[in-house]
């Protein structure tokens, strides 16, 4: 009788074994990877419904290319690279996994030292580089009202920091608009009225460009 029974058991033992060696053999869902976007008005996405601005444009053009990860929005109106270095240590929270760093525009239009603007961005790299996290450095294409030297000094900081902290670079945040060479034509139909931000149509081209440079930066993070 006894032998019966063990007879009849074992084929169920067999069956939870092999059940219970498929669910150690299942490897765990991966989290999605968090970006957080530390920024100033052009990350924010000043003078825009919510789903219009930078952040949640970039989120959608990631999902659409099949990458699971989870933007936040660390972008500040008005916000200078000192602004940025004031608020970048609980801007790295622990499950933020890597880090889109674009400021300086509201530091040139202050007219403020581009050597201000690199010490600033350096000890922001720096703290993000001791968490051991990946970067990507957002530049801007400086005007000239200031003389060429400062134009000339001030692009040059995001070149030597994206070198010296081995960082993802895009020279320019604005880039998806200055390749189009016919300036009345985005000014008109790619900005809003206040002439420095992008309407939705011109973030969307700010995606664009921007966007295979973070799924660079999604790579870098994965473990």
């Amino acid at each position: 009788m006894g032998l019966g029974r063990g007879l009849l058991d074992r084929p169920f033992r067999t069956l939870r074994n092999l059940a219970l060696a498929s669910i150690l053999a299942t490897p765990a869902l991966a989290e999605p990877v968090t970006i957080a976007a530390l920024g100033d008005s052009l990350t924010q996405g000043y003078g825009l419904p919510a789903e219009d601005g930078f952040v949640p444009q970039l989120q959608a053009w990631l999902t659409a290319q099949g990458a699971d990860v989870n933007l936040v929005n660390a972008g500040v109106s008005g916000d200078t690279t000192a602004g940025g270095l004031s608020r970048i240590d609980w801007t790295l929270t622990p499950e933020v996994d890597s880090v889109i760093v674009a400021l300086g525009g509201n530091d040139v239009l202050r007219g403020l030292p581009p050597e201000q603007a690199k010490s600033n961005l350096d000890a922001i790299l720096t703290k993000i580089e001791e968490r051991g996290l990946p970067v990507l450095l957002a530049g801007i294409d400086a005007p000239s009202n200031y003389g060429p030297d400062y134009e000339r000094e001030f692009e040059a900081i995001y070149t030597d920091l994206a070198a010296k902290h081995d960082a993802l670079l895009i020279p320019n945040f604005l880039e998806g608009l200055t390749r189009i060479e016919d300036r009345a034509m985005v000014m008109r139909d790619h900005m809003q009225s206040d002439g420095i931000h992008p309407d939705a149509s011109g973030v969307a081209l700010i995606v664009e460009a921007i966007g295979p440079v973070v799924l660079d930066l999604i790579a870098r993070a994965k473990p």
